[in-house]
């Protein structure tokens, strides 16, 4: 008679329990508050908020840059990816380790630095002053911000799919007359596609939402480089609870629908 084996962890529908409650206590509580929160206004009121000309040009200054972070990163990040998964060189494992130093370093330290790089008098900044345009204090800058902090994203999740890929198949391909251009759009971009939007969305997330590294090289503009994290801190400054709990649920479900369809995109190419 065989002996039946306990399983580590406990039934469906314990660990199911834990799961909500979990996920209840820490996600849905808070984020449902501030849905009851911003219910005490008229949706005449909502909209009045939502849609003032400051908080529109904050909208399209933190997910414009985001998304433009998360696309070089996206870039970016494949290309370090490949390099570090398909090269072995001297500095490998320290460079390896630097793709994490965005996660370690506390943002707002990265946004100092940055500043100090980027300003008009800065290292950088100086060289960019003399050709005739700036980088800290403007859009740019808040990008350039955004891409240091996101880089891992891309990098972390692109990497492990690269390395469970043979190169013995791109070899094969290679040896049936398939030039390096299709053997990437047809044996590697498949494959490395649903985890580059994986990658992507979670940079894009990320970037909406980043305040620390942003604040000190964006210059707080209102109209001109004021993101919305910032917008939202100035209203709970004027003690406007109702106004920046507006403004955070129209930012959030601005969010949650991009990363929805950008999740159901992946799973339309997942799906065979």
């Amino acid at each position: 008679m065989s002996r039946r084996i306990s399983p580590v962890i406990p039934g469906f529908g314990l660990t199911l329990g834990y799961t909500l409650v979990y996920l209840g206590l820490l996600v849905l509580i808070p984020l449902g508050a501030m849905f009851v929160h911003a219910a005490q206004l008229t949706w005449s009121e909502f909209w009045a908020i939502v849609t003032a000309p400051r908080v529109l040009a904050a909208l399209k200054l933190s997910f414009g840059t985001a998304f433009v972070a998360a696309l070089i990163n996206g870039v970016i990040g494949t290309l370090l990816a490949w390099v570090l998964v398909r090269y072995t060189f001297p500095g490998r494992k320290v460079i390896d380790a630097m793709i994490d130093l965005p996660f370690a370093l506390p943002t707002a330290v990265a946004g100092i630095a940055l500043t100090a790089l980027y300003a008009p008098s800065g290292l950088v900044g100086q060289f960019a002053t003399d050709l005739g345009f700036k980088i800290a204090y403007t859009p740019l800058g808040i990008a350039l911000a955004l891409t240091f902090v996101t880089l891992p994203f891309v990098v972390r999740t692109v990497q492990p799919v690269l390395e469970d890929i043979p190169r013995e198949v791109e070899e094969a391909a290679a040896c049936l007359g398939a030039r390096p251009l299709q053997v990437f759009r047809h044996v590697l971009l498949p494959a490395l596609l649903p985890a580059w939007l994986t990658g992507f969305a979670l940079a894009f997330a990320r970037g909406v939402g980043e305040y620390g590294s942003v604040i000190f090289i964006a210059g707080n503009m209102p109209m001109k480089t004021e993101i919305l994290p910032l917008l939202i801190m100035v209203k709970l400054d004027q003690y406007d609870y109702t106004g920046a709990t507006a403004i955070g649920v129209m930012m959030l479900v601005v969010s949650f629908v991009l990363l929805l369809l950008i999740n159901l995109l992946q799973r339309r190419i997942e799906t065979p």
